[in-house]
């Protein structure tokens, strides 16, 4: 709980109130414990003392439980134990202003990323690519940036994939070897994701991240994102929360240590975060956790073990609380002693044999002082929530979701012109453009085919016609010769020559002379007059 006199309250021990820092909040911490140590209750007090100090929250919901913080508490039998330890005879039950978020859409308002937004190193991530097929989407993204074409859903992913195929040797040389292999591997990651429902995350309008710092009469308003059914799907839910902490580390502006944080970000099952994650993208989350503090923005992991996170991160985690852990095995004993030496010891006790003997809802406690140094780790008993603990129904959860600032404002999706619409479109252009070149060729190769077929014919033609009048011509001449070896013949026979003889010979050669030349004008004006009216 918060109040002017004690701050950010959220433990008692022997020692007295155990509270944050508010300077100090935005230097992260951590929530580890067992399966059923009280995490989760926790998380809830946290996020319901920092919502009553005015604190945006974002936080994610596995189980359905924390959708109870929307609903103001009640006593019980615990609660009538412990109130008086903790200060508080008659607590002030209340609810928190919570918005209720879904990367599905089902259990809250849809929350919805650009491909672009999410960039190749993450995406690289989520579908589980190799350095070559890394390096392929990493031109992917070149080319679409270079040929300004927005890369905001699934569909338009895959069109630039399909179009780099199509085009592989044109970027060859500039980008280096494209297999058609990397492509197709890619294509079935993308797939994967689409059947794990990332098609419904990946689009517009996506959400933006001031939409987080919103407060309502005074208080901090509580995003919760439902997670069960994420939870399913853990490398969507690691990379979107880590996109949602890129987004917020570029977005938000310096603002230094504030005497509260701008916004509280809680990161449950962190352990999935790091993951089968490169140690280039370690490297990336570390940065950012380092560097995100100073735009007022406070990182809380909860895990079920420190040793789950990277050292170089779990060093930056200043305010921690520690549920129990169990050492049935020597592993777990090794890492009882590596949590146990996280903490500034306290003479009191010896912190490994603590952890071990925890009850329930009761902690290792060790927050920031007002120098930015840890405090002695105190064992205390973590403030029982003000706030429902439980799931809330359906019906509620509907009511909520309609009375929300941003109801309507996701709830559609948008599918404007993008890199999926431009190559269709540029697809089917080329295509009609290839049709037309078919056409066009097969029009010339029939008109080539109609001219040669015609050539023929004319040829044909003139060999039949030439045929004629050498025919005629020679019967012509056959005759006229037939007729002057008779003539000879028969003056041969009688030795004699007449004068008529002679006259009658030399018309007949005249006449045969005539009648070839008319054969022969007359064949050639049938052949032009034929050509001509064709």
């Amino acid at each position: 709980m918060y109040d002017k006199e004690r701050g950010l309250y959220v433990a008692h021990c022997d020692a007295g109130d155990l509270a944050i820092v508010g300077r100090m909040a935005n230097r992260h911490g951590l929530i580890a414990g067992a399966t059923g140590t009280g995490k989760t209750v926790s998380l809830q007090v946290l996020a319901e003392t920092f919502s009553q100090a005015g604190v945006p929250c974002f936080m994610a919901d596995m189980k359905g439980d924390l959708s109870g913080i929307s609903q103001p508490g009640r006593m019980s039998g615990f609660i009538e134990k412990r109130k008086d330890e903790f200060g508080l005879e008659n607590p002030h039950f209340q609810a928190c202003p919570v918005r209720f978020l879904d990367v599905f859409g089902e259990q809250g308002h849809p929350i919805r990323a650009t491909v672009s937004q999410m960039g190749p190193q993450l995406l690289s991530r989520l579908m589980g690519l190799n350095n070559t097929q890394d390096g392929v989407l990493n031109i992917v993204f070149r080319i679409a940036d270079e040929r300004n074409l927005l890369i905001l859903d699934v569909k338009d992913l895959r069109s630039m994939l399909d179009y780099l195929s199509k085009h592989a040797k044109e970027y060859t040389t500039k980008y280096g070897m494209i297999s058609s292999a990397s492509v197709g591997a890619i294509q079935r990651a993308l797939l994967q994701l689409e059947n794990q429902g990332a098609d419904r995350f990946f689009g517009e309008p996506s959400f933006d991240v001031f939409d987080l710092l919103q407060t309502e009469k005074g208080m901090g308003i509580l995003n919760v994102l439902a997670a069960d059914k994420l939870m399913m799907q853990p490398k969507l839910y690691s990379t979107f929360l880590l996109w949602m902490l890129a987004e917020l580390y570029d977005r938000l502006p310096e603002v230094g240590d504030l005497d509260l944080p701008r916004l509280v970000f809680f990161f449950d099952e962190a352990h999935m975060l790091f993951d089968e994650t490169s140690k280039a993208l370690v490297d990336k989350i570390e940065q950012v956790i380092r560097l995100i503090r100073s735009k007022g923005v406070g990182i809380y992991f909860v895990t079920q073990n420190p040793t789950d996170i990277p050292d170089s991160i779990l060093g930056q985690l200043g305010n921690r609380i520690q549920h129990a852990l169990r050492a049935y095995t020597p592993k777990d004993q090794k890492a009882v002693r590596a949590a146990a030496e996280t903490f500034r010891a306290n003479p009191s006790f010896k912190t490994e044999d603590a952890i071990m003997t925890l009850e329930t809802g009761e902690a290792l406690v060790s927050f920031l002082d007002e120098k930015g140094a840890p405090s002695i780790v105190q064992r205390a008993k973590i403030l029982f929530p003000l706030s429902q603990i439980g799931a809330i129904d359906g019906g509620q959860r509907a009511d909520i979701i309609r009375r929300s600032m941003i109801y309507g404002k996701y709830d559609n999706a948008i599918d404007r012109e993008s890199a999926f619409e431009v190559l269709l479109r540029e697809s089917e252009q080329q295509s009609l453009v290839e049709t037309e070149q078919r056409q066009l060729a097969e029009q010339e190769k029939e008109l080539a085919k109609a001219e040669r077929q015609q050539q023929k014919e004319t040829t044909k033609k003139s060999e039949g016609l030439f045929s004629k009048i050498l025919k005629a011509t020679i019967t012509a001449v056959t005759a006229t010769a037939a007729t002057a070896a008779g003539s000879a013949l028969s003056d041969a026979v009688t030795g004699k020559k007449t004068k008529s003889r002679t006259s009658t010979t030399q018309k007949m050669v005249k006449n045969t002379t005539s009648a070839a030349t008319r054969t022969l004008t007359r064949e050639l004006t049938r052949g032009l007059l034929g050509n001509l009216l064709k």
